[in-house]
């Protein structure tokens, strides 16, 4: 099945989002640039990296079975990766129900990509248009 082959490579990308040492991991997993920082285009661009790796049967809805296994991927990375407790904000906008923006227990590939903004502005904590390493130290200081 094309989503647990994907799984592991998904894992790496996923840990993108981590913590440890200070956010650097989801720099450089996010950041295409390599500026250092990560924009809302970049942001975009690798949630749909993201979305098509979990979309299977590729028919641009991840339905319960792809969103489980993205949540369970995503679980364990998060409880891999030494995340502060103020990052439930942002991590919780990658949810199913925060993505399912109508309800239907289907996450569009459209509604995914939406719901990209929303999940930047809660990375980006300090509100400058972009994630840098001093937006996840003010996470993990709770600020």
């Amino acid at each position: 099945m094309k989503g647990l082959t994907i799984a592991l490579p998904a894992f790496c990308l996923l840990a993108g989002m981590a913590m440890a040492q200070g956010g650097a991991h989801f720099i450089e997993n996010w950041d295409a640039d390599g500026d250092g920082t990560v924009t809302l285009d970049e942001a975009r661009e690798k949630r749909m990296d993201v979305f098509y790796m979990f979309d299977a049967d590729e028919n641009d809805h991840l339905d319960v079975a792809e969103y489980d296994l993205f949540d369970e991927t995503r679980a364990a990375d998060i409880a891999a990766n030494d995340m502060p407790k103020s990052f439930k904000g942002p991590a919780n906008a990658l949810k199913r129900e925060f993505n399912d923006a109508d309800r239907d227990g289907l996450v569009s590939k459209a509604e995914f990509h939406e719901g990209t903004e929303a999940w930047f502005v809660k990375l980006d904590h300090d509100g400058d248009g972009a994630v840098t390493l001093r937006d996840f130290q003010r996470m993990k200081e709770g600020g």
